[in-house]
């Protein structure tokens, strides 16, 4: 892996580039860092962006706003449930186009309380990993066939955070999955796990499908629902723990800058299968996350979950 870099200036406004032909697929599109992606790409000319969501008014009023101003670009709305493994495979029929250029994992939901999905996994890894595990399941063919032009540049981009750090010793509990892991600090080790498994599932999708670029990128920490919504104290643990760190919390049209960078950037100087913080910097993951025999195992899991749901 080359050296790690430095932190890139970087405004999308004027550095990224014409996204014309090209497909682009952002799940969780209709807030926060999602529909800043959006409304950022929509500006640079791509022939259509999905985004997908479970707010279909929002979704509505952030078609007829873009619509208004930038009439010519493609928008589709896939209305999901990313509770709901079926309800993913569901909406996925909407995806039509013979060919897709980027997919950025965006979507999530960060520390919950103990809970399952309808699946009957731990909810913060169903909807984190495994939804999206769905998702690219879903359009990998396309990704594929996209790749395989002449001239192409397919890239997926996977949303992790710092804070997989928080994932139990070893990596993740198999065995618990199917539980809501009410543990001590539960909160934010279920959420430190399903991010681990966003950091090592775009490092074996970049392994196992050369031809694509399949990065992951910490966004920073960021004032979208995410941290707003969250209750008192963990909303405290949460400044609390960045204060320590020095590190300031971003506003939502500036937490988007990682990922957005990341659709643009010279794909020869990006490492496929790398780790990215804000903003373009190359950073090496744990023992964990860099185990390439836990992210085969975390594959294998994967698939025989959704083989049931194909």
């Amino acid at each position: 892996m080359p050296a790690i870099s430095g932190f890139v200036d970087f405004d999308p406004a004027k550095d990224l580039p014409s996204f014309k032909h090209k497909v682009i697929f952002v799940t969780g599109g209709t807030a926060g860092l999602g529909r800043e992606c959006v409304e950022a790409l929509i500006q640079h000319q791509p022939a259509h962006i999905y985004f997908s969501g479970r707010n279909v008014d929002a979704a509505t009023k952030l078609v007829e706003s873009i619509s208004a101003t930038t009439p010519d670009v493609g928008l589709t709305f896939v209305e999901l449930d990313m509770t709901s493994l079926e309800s993913v495979k569901a909406g996925m029929q909407r995806f039509t186009l013979d060919r897709l250029d980027i997919l950025m994992c965006n979507a999530g939901i960060m520390a919950k309380p103990p809970g399952l999905t309808r699946d009957g996994f731990e909810l913060q890894f169903g909807v984190n990993h495994l939804a999206h595990a769905m998702i690219i399941d879903t359009l990998l063919p396309t990704l594929q066939r996209t790749a395989a032009q002449p001239g192409a540049d397919v890239r997926i981009i996977c949303l992790t955070s710092e804070g997989y750090a928080a994932h139990p010793r070893g990596g993740i509990l198999y065995d618990r999955l199917r539980t809501p892991m009410d543990m001590f600090m539960g909160t934010w080790v279920r959420y430190g796990q399903s991010k681990l498994a966003n950091l090592m599932y775009a490092k074996e999708l970049a392994r196992r499908y050369p031809a694509i670029l399949a990065v992951s990128v910490h966004p920073g920490v960021v004032q979208t629902e995410l941290v707003t919504s969250l209750p008192l104290l963990k909303k405290v643990f949460v400044h609390v723990t960045n204060a320590l760190m020095r590190v300031p919390l971003m506003d939502p049209e500036r937490g988007a800058y990682s990922q957005l960078w990341l659709t643009g950037a010279d794909r020869e100087k990006l490492v496929s299968g790398a780790y990215y913080k804000p903003v373009g910097v190359l950073t090496q993951a744990d023992a964990t996350a860099e185990s390439e025999k836990l992210a085969s195992k975390l594959w294998d899991w994967t698939q025989d979950v959704l083989v049931g749901f194909r």
